[in-house]
């Protein structure tokens, strides 16, 4: 399961072996200082289920891709077994936001030094 890492002064998303190959994306990084937010999300697959997707995309089930959609550009890591998240936005990077499913999104957010 992907999971956000801190590293120095960046925030990533470690992928699995498994997910870099659904993805066809290694992990994902972006400065601290560029994070504006980070919500917790009840369903993370919803905001993952529109626009175009490079990646695995099966509705409900599982994305791990790269989606563009309503002028935005978003990465998710959303599985079955996690279907609650978080949502990471920011500002002047690659990605707008990331979608990544978690178990306990709530621990998960806090434990990050990032703007809640």
């Amino acid at each position: 399961m992907a999971e956000l890492r801190i590293d120095g002064n960046d925030l990533v998303l470690h992928l699995t072996g498994e997910e870099k190959l659904e993805a066809v994306h290694g992990d994902v990084r972006a400065p601290l200082a560029s994070v504006r937010g980070v919500q917790v999300l009840d369903d993370a697959h919803e905001p993952a289920d529109h626009g175009f997707k490079v990646g695995l995309r099966l509705p409900g089930v599982a994305e791990v891709a790269t989606i563009r959609t309503e002028g935005k550009k978003l990465f998710a890591a959303v599985h079955h077994n996690t279907p609650r998240g978080l949502r990471v936005l920011f500002d002047g990077q690659k990605w707008d936001e990331w979608i990544v499913g978690c178990a306990d999104p709530e621990a998960v957010a806090a434990a990050l030094p990032l703007p809640k």
